[in-house]
């Protein structure tokens, strides 16, 4: 691993939040493969408009730079194009600001090709005006003749890297166009299959994935089919990127479709939030959130505002939410928290399974407000209803009559109505 030295402005903050902040950042070195040799720590009313840090604490990372062989800077914040610049040619090795931390984990966790062009486009953006601080080439003069695309002897090469920077985000753009149109030809054709569909959302490291993972357990046909259905968990941030989508089917309840996303963060860069929106769209046509928080972590509160932030952000509201609090085991060793019926805040663990039945049976609540009760006659030459009141619906009684299938079953509002428009008989058994 690559040591580096962590600088730190304390500004406005409390001491908590600080220590908090620094904690976290420590988290995201450790999940981009780099080890903190060192803190260094500087209160400033308000930053340094030059150098960030104050130029006499600049000179101080200096040495706890030599002192422990760093390869990097990290800080804490976000730095303008002049502070990064400045910093960079006072310590004389690359410095990192919170969002190229974030950038540069995206960037190695990313597996989808989505993900990688995704990824790509919030780099270039980030990159563009940060261009003449980052390499010393960047100020020499070009050479060549003068066509249309160069603009003759004495161009800088930095306009150069500019505009070929401005062509290939682009270029990706235009590609993420065509992936988002199958993606909506894909979702499309999940809505025809009348399944609904449940989001995982929440800040990265909640436990979105182990939570999907259980629930597979408890949907899976067997053990081998469900390890290969099963996504990639681990107990750091951001461990998945890629938005995975699972068909869920409980014993003795209707299948829903489950999507988990990319986790959230605090002060999550821009561009970032730009550049995933196609795969976080997934989240826009849920029928339920399933915000998950970690409960056992003392500042799931602040977790759980950022989430909702970054919810209205990306312009979703009006959809049915249940807050569900992971890891109750570690909050609560003796498991002492009850799940009170009803509620939309559910306390669960998804590495025992306390709590997943409440919070199987709230959705499932959630699922069947504004359904209907309908006993409806289906001839037998309307098989293709009878699936799909199958597909949709919780069938409560079914029985094969001479006249067709006999089926009492709760379905949604939709469904149920255009079944008794078809009928056109309000009076039981409704025909088709």
């Amino acid at each position: 691993m690559i040591p580096v030295v962590i600088a730190a402005l304390h500004t406005t903050e409390t001491d908590e939040e600080f220590e908090h902040m620094i904690r976290e950042l420590e988290s995201l070195c450790e999940a981009c493969d780099l080890e903190v040799a060192d803190v260094v720590t500087q209160s400033l009313p308000h930053p340094d408009n030059a150098t960030w840090l104050g130029s006499g604490k600049a000179e101080e990372l200096v040495y706890h730079i030599r002192a422990t062989d760093a390869g990097y800077v990290v800080c804490l914040s976000n730095l303008s194009p002049a502070q990064m610049k400045n910093l960079q040619k006072i310590t004389g090795i690359p410095v990192w600001d919170r969002t190229n931390l974030i950038l540069e984990i995206f960037s190695r966790r990313a597996r989808t090709r989505e993900a990688r062009l995704q990824v790509e486009t919030a780099y270039l953006q980030y990159l563009l005006p940060r261009l003449s601080g980052m390499w010393q080439h960047l100020g020499r003069q070009s050479g060549g003749g003068g066509s249309r695309a160069n603009k003759g002897i004495g161009e800088k090469q930095i306009e150069l890297d500019r505009r070929q920077i401005s062509r290939r985000i682009t270029e990706l753009r235009k590609e993420l166009a065509g992936i988002e149109k199958t993606r909506d030809v894909q979702r499309r054709g999940r809505s025809r299959d009348g399944f609904a569909r449940v989001a995982l959302v929440g800040y990265t490291n909640a436990g979105k994935s182990s939570l999907m993972n259980r629930l597979l357990e408890m949907s899976g046909p067997g053990p081998e089919k469900t390890g290969d259905r099963k996504v990639f968990e681990k107990d750091m941030l951001f461990a998945t990127l890629d938005t995975s989508i699972r068909k869920i089917t409980l014993p003795g309840r209707k299948s829903f479709l489950l999507s988990d996303t990319v986790g959230f963060i605090e002060n999550i860069p821009h561009d970032l939030i730009k550049a995933f929106r196609s795969t976080l769209s997934e989240v826009e046509y849920a029928d339920v959130l399933l915000i998950v928080m970690d409960s056992s972590d003392p500042h799931h509160r602040m977790h759980r505002q950022v989430t909702e932030d970054t919810l209205k952000s990306l312009d979703v509201k009006d959809i049915p939410r249940i807050y569900v609090y992971n890891k109750a085991d570690i909050r609560d060793g003796d498991l002492t928290v009850e799940n009170i019926p009803g509620s939309d805040t559910v306390y669960i663990s998804a590495r025992t399974g306390y709590g997943i039945e409440d919070l199987t049976d709230r959705l499932f609540e959630i699922f069947r407000e504004g359904s209907r009760k309908i006993s409806i006659l289906i001839p037998y030459s309307e098989g293709r209803v009878l699936n799909r009141i199958h597909k949709e619906a919780e069938i409560l009684r079914e029985e094969h009559r001479a006249e067709g299938t006999y089926v009492e079953a709760i379905c949604p509002a939709a469904l149920a109505n255009s079944l008794l428009q078809a009928d056109g008989d309000p009076d039981g058994p409704d025909e088709i």
